[in-house]
């Protein structure tokens, strides 16, 4: 059993709530948009961490993470990235690889349009998830995050958290 604290689009802000909201789980995932490669230590040091960079990451950054980031955990495969789009309206690139090398049973991760969105993609048989954005920048008005257990191939006990309003 793998307890997953899932995030996007920081954005340079990283919310002291983050580290309560995922003080219980095993690893945190970052779907890009990290802003600085600090904030992108400071989640390191808190727990082992996956990531993506995003758009709006430097040099250094995409030094540290990949571009995509496919991988197993618990039984369950994932893929993600950043800019992706989600279920019938994937971003060219990215619906190819998902057409070619679905993430069959699993899941499809990605961030960017700051929309908190989790839906099955019945045609690809995933679970595309986009955590929505944690920081301060771009146009959503709520922060949000993103809370799941993977145990022996299932995805469970998902939770959809709400820091409130950006500032």
């Amino acid at each position: 059993m793998t307890r997953i604290g899932l995030l996007s689009d920081t954005h340079s802000f990283l919310d002291a709530r983050v580290f309560e909201h995922f003080a219980e789980c095993d690893e945190i995932w970052h779907a890009g948009d990290f802003g600085t490669v600090e904030l992108l230590d400071q989640l390191r040091a808190f727990k082992p961490l996956r990531g993506v960079y995003g758009n709006i990451d430097n040099a250094k950054i995409r030094a540290e993470v990949p571009l995509d980031l496919r991988f197993e955990c618990d039984g369950v495969p994932v893929f993600m990235t950043h800019i992706g789009g989600y279920p019938g309206r994937y971003e060219p690139r990215v619906g190819k690889i998902l057409q070619e090398n679905p993430p069959l049973n699993g899941i499809f991760i990605s961030g960017h349009s700051h929309i908190l969105k989790v839906m099955p993609d019945k045609k690809g048989h995933f679970l595309h998830v986009n955590p929505g954005a944690c920081g301060n920048e771009g146009w959503h008005k709520v922060k949000t995050l993103i809370r799941f257990t993977l145990n022996e191939g299932a995805i469970q006990d998902f939770q959809i958290i709400e820091l409130g309003n950006k500032r």
